[in-house]
């Protein structure tokens, strides 16, 4: 199985502490299998240009996440996928935001399960396959 993952999903990995049980599980799928959206390359962007630690993010990015994952474009194809969901979502009683929408509709348009600790937005989502390992490690034991 392929992944696309979210921006929460990337991110995971350069806090202090990350779930121990998404990193066992990223480190068994295969480097050939895992996928980023442009858009999600550019909200991590955004992140370290807004940060105090600028230039430690900005290094992350390129040569940690970069070499990892195969970006995809937000392409013609694409954006008629986003541009099908969105209106959709819109119908369905209120669309997600626009970043969202555009990884959701990268994820379909190319038959990728995403990757996502914000299952209740991406749920909404008509036919998007979704992978809730970040989502169920971040739980609290009961």
């Amino acid at each position: 199985m392929a992944y696309l993952f979210d921006t929460d999903a990337i991110s995971e990995l350069f806090r202090k502490r990350p779930a121990p049980v998404y990193v066992r599980w990223l480190a068994g799928v295969p480097r050939e299998h895992q996928f980023a959206s442009a858009v999600t390359v550019g909200e991590l962007y955004r992140g370290a240009f807004r940060s105090e630690e600028r230039i430690r993010h900005l290094k992350n990015i390129e040569e940690r996440v970069l070499p990892a994952v195969t970006v995809l474009p937000f392409d013609a194809a694409v954006a008629r996928s986003y541009g099908e969901l969105h209106a959709a979502l819109e119908a369905a009683g209120g669309p997600l935001a626009d970043a969202d929408v555009q990884i959701a509709a990268t994820a379909l348009h190319h038959g990728l399960t995403l990757v996502t600790g914000n299952l209740r937005h991406f749920r909404r989502v008509p036919g998007l396959l979704i992978e809730p390992v970040l989502a169920d490690s971040r739980e609290k034991p009961r």
